[in-house]
């Protein structure tokens, strides 16, 4: 669940107009749309590991934290690498 979850992170960052999201709107993504309940403490620890990967930049902002889409992420994303940890993403259908 992990994996998938990171890379759920990373593509919704790449859907993003700034490349940008909070953590409590990840949250909310993976909760709401992929049914995936998890805590924010939670939400922080695999944007911790996208960081620490480099596939994100993280800061924090009060309670939240703010993750910005890297090229690293980006590449993962767009299956021109791979990132250890992260969900490959599906093949795009022809």
């Amino acid at each position: 669940m992990r994996e998938q979850a990171r890379l759920i992170i990373l593509k919704e960052l790449a859907q993003d107009v700034s490349g940008s999201s909070t953590s409590d709107w990840l949250e909310k993504v993976l909760r709401d749309e992929f049914g995936i309940p998890r805590d924010r403490p939670w939400v922080h620890a695999q944007l911790d590991y996208l960081a620490e990967m480099g596939a994100v930049s993280v800061r924090e902002a009060g309670s939240v934290k703010i993750a910005v889409l890297l090229r690293m992420g980006k590449r993962h994303v767009d299956r021109e690498i791979v990132i250890e940890g992260v969900q490959r993403p599906s093949l795009p259908e022809v």
